[in-house]
């Protein structure tokens, strides 16, 4: 039937950003994030709470970065 919307609505949290900050927490994999402002920072994800994550980064200050600043992240790929 066109035009029919469904009633069924979306969950709230399909728990996949937890998976997948895991992951990368354990295989402690380099990423690069994107902020809102198009600033990048790199380095390990070592924490993460429903706010922030923590950055931790070679040299340089770890960083507490919260989630609602973040524009996008992605793997470097092992060391």
């Amino acid at each position: 039937m066109a035009g029919k919307v469904s009633k069924t609505k979306a969950p709230d949290q399909t728990l996949e950003e937890v998976q997948y900050l895991k992951h990368l927490i354990d295989e402690r994999i380099p990423i690069r994030v994107r902020l809102t402002g198009n600033e990048e920072v790199e380095g390990i994800v070592e924490f993460y709470d429903a706010r922030f994550i923590r950055i931790t980064r070679e040299d340089q200050p770890n960083l507490f970065l919260f989630k609602h600043d973040i524009k996008y992240l992605y793997e470097l790929g092992t060391r």
